[in-house]
């Protein structure tokens, strides 16, 4: 599914709740480019063996909230540039993300301006190698809300 979406900048509402993702490992850059989309639905996606997730979302420039609560992360190692672009998010939900085997999180919510607080209370950066720009000098420099 990687770069399925790319650069369709005209798109601006998606259902893919009936995708069957069970055996996808590469979402990298599949809503890359997609500047124009405002909604999402992702609620039924089954992540459980994705491992890259880089530039999913970048770019996203329209995207005001993202639901990914019900993604299974536990075998993410990529998360590079997840969200970077999004400078109209003002939401998203990452309670569930499990992120102990995630080792790259360069530039995760560079450039999401408009970002208002996010919860990473269950993020495990043990493992994390890579993490420029990925969100602290953002949201300390703005004094931002960040539960740990």
């Amino acid at each position: 599914m990687s770069s399925m979406f790319y650069g369709c900048s005209s798109l601006k509402n998606i259902v893919l709740s009936n995708f069957k993702t069970q055996n996808v490992t590469d979402m990298c850059s599949m809503f890359d480019g997609c500047s124009s989309l405002k909604n999402i639905d992702l609620f039924n996606f089954n992540t459980q063996n994705v491992t890259d997730m880089c530039s999913m979302f970048d770019g996203c420039l329209s995207l005001l909230s993202l639901d990914l609560s019900n993604f299974n992360t536990q075998k993410i190692k990529k998360m590079c540039k997840m969200f970077n672009g999004c400078s109209s998010l003002k939401n998203i939900n990452l309670s569930n993300f499990n992120t102990k085997n995630c080792t790259d999180m360069c530039s995760l919510f560079n450039g999401c301006s408009s970002l208002i607080s996010i919860d990473l209370s269950n993020f495990n950066t043990q493992n994390v190698k890579i993490v420029q720009n990925a969100l602290w000098m953002h949201f300390f420099k703005k004094n931002r809300f960040i539960k740990f």
